[in-house]
C-alpha cells in the first residue's frame, strides 16, 4: 500500500492531515527548504484531490 492509499483511508480523519503535515515537515527538512512553496502547492493539490481540503468541508 503505497502512501496516497494511506491517506485515501484516512483522509476523513485528522490522522491524515498530521501524515500529510509530517511528510511536508519531512520533505522540506530534507531539502532546506529550498522548495518549500513547491512542497506547500502539492500538499494542498493532493489534499483537495483526496477530499481533505482544508478550507472547506470534507466530501463524503
Amino acid at each position: 500500500m503505497g502512501i496516497f492509499d494511506k491517506f485515501k483511508h484516512q483522509a476523513k480523519g485528522s490522522k491524515g492531515k498530521d501524515m500529510s503535515d509530517a511528510a511536508e515537515r519531512k520533505v522540506n527538512e530534507k531539502t532546506g527548504n529550498k522548495h518549500e512553496s513547491h512542497v506547500d502547492d502539492a500538499q494542498q493539490r493532493v489534499e483537495g484531490q483526496l477530499g481533505m481540503d482544508r478550507d472547506g468541508p470534507e466530501r463524503p
